[in-house]
């Protein structure tokens, strides 16, 4: 884990992603795609540090009809993004995949609601 790449704007946990080693995070201007991302546009212009913060959260962004970018944005909002960081690394550690080899997908993307998630990350279950 990386915590240097910290978290994106939509909460998606750019520490534990290994689909770019070169990026160097959201937050961290490391995305080489971010001019099409409504999320970076939205939370660089209202000088949030995720969704979480806003106070129209959650928002008809297409981003965020993803439960898992939902879930974990939510997580961050009750947690905090240090809390999300130790759950992640206690559930990599178990064995718990953030995205599978050569996919965007992983462990978390299996439960089909918000709260399965958050039980998965909470070691719930």
């Amino acid at each position: 884990m990386d915590r240097g790449k910290g978290i994106a704007y939509c909460g998606l946990a750019c520490a534990v992603c290994g689909h770019n080693a070169d990026c160097a995070g959201c937050r961290n201007e490391g995305c080489a795609d971010k001019a099409w991302c409504e999320i970076f546009r939205c939370c660089r212009g209202k000088g949030l540090s995720g969704c979480w913060e806003c106070k129209e959260y959650p928002c008809d962004s297409d981003m965020l009809k993803k439960v898992r970018v939902r879930a974990f944005a939510a997580f961050i909002r009750a947690y905090g993004e240090n809390e999300l960081l130790r759950c992640l690394e206690k559930n990599k550690k178990a064995g718990i995949v953030y995205h599978h080899s050569g996919k965007l997908t992983g462990d978390y993307d299996v439960p089909q609601t918000q709260e399965g998630i958050i039980d998965m990350l909470l070691g719930k279950k």
